[in-house]
Formats: structure tokens, C-alpha cells, sequence
């Protein structure tokens, strides 16, 4: 648990980083486009950190597996989501897009991991 929730801290200042630097440095240096990208990015990236957060708490008992898969899902969406768009944004290289869609479906299947894993958490 400790692990994730680390991985999750990180992944949140991260990402306010990177919302930051969108604004406040790219704001003029990319067009529009390419700007929204790393803005969803950026968006994408600290809402799974968050959910990332959450699933370390329920890495617990029967819920445990369930829970570190939703985890090592989050965390592998948000390098390959998130990272593909930062790296698009800045470079231009339009290869980078196409790892966005196996980031978006590493991110639905942690969502169903987590709600997996609630299932078979025990009640307190």
C-alpha cells in the first residue's frame, strides 16, 4: 500500500507540474491543439493519480490483488495516456499519439479493477 501511495503523491505533483507548465510556459510556445493535448494530459494525469491514491487504500485483505492490478493499471495509463500526449505537445511527433488509445484502455480496465476489488473488500 505505502508503495502506491507514494507512486500517487508523486504522480499528483507531477501533474500540477504539468498543469502549470502548460499555462504558464507553453501557454504561447504551442498552438491551440497542441496546447489542449498536453492540457488533457495533464487532466488525465491527476485524476489517476487520485485514483491511484484511492486504490492503494483498498490494497487490503480479499482486495488486495484486485487492488494492485487497478494500481499497476492507473500507473502504466498515465505513462502511456498522459505521457503520449505531454511528449506530442512538445516534440510534434505524431507517432506519440499512438500510444493514447492503449493508455485510455489501461485506464477503463483499472477502473474495473478498482471496482473488482471493492467487491471483494471485507466490511469494517
Amino acid at each position: 500500500m505505502k508503495n502506491w501511495l507514494f507512486a500517487a503523491g508523486i504522480n499528483g505533483a507531477l501533474a500540477v507540474l504539468a498543469g502549470a507548465f502548460a499555462a504558464h510556459a507553453l501557454g504561447t510556445r504551442l498552438d491551440p491543439r497542441m496546447l489542449s493535448a498536453f492540457s488533457t494530459g495533464a487532466t488525465y494525469h491527476l485524476v489517476h493519480a487520485l485514483a491511484l491514491g484511492v486504490t492503494a487504500l483498498a490494497a487490503r485483505g480479499a482486495a488486495a490483488r484486485r487492488a494492485n492490478i487497478a494500481a499497476a493499471l492507473f500507473l502504466a495509463g498515465i505513462i502511456l495516456f498522459s505521457g503520449s500526449l505531454y511528449a506530442l505537445a512538445i516534440t510534434g511527433i505524431v507517432y506519440f499519439a499512438y500510444a493514447t488509445p492503449a493508455g485510455g484502455i489501461a485506464f477503463v480496465a483499472g477502473w474495473i479493477m478498482l471496482a473488482a476489488a471493492g467487491l471483494k473488500m471485507e466490511r469494517s
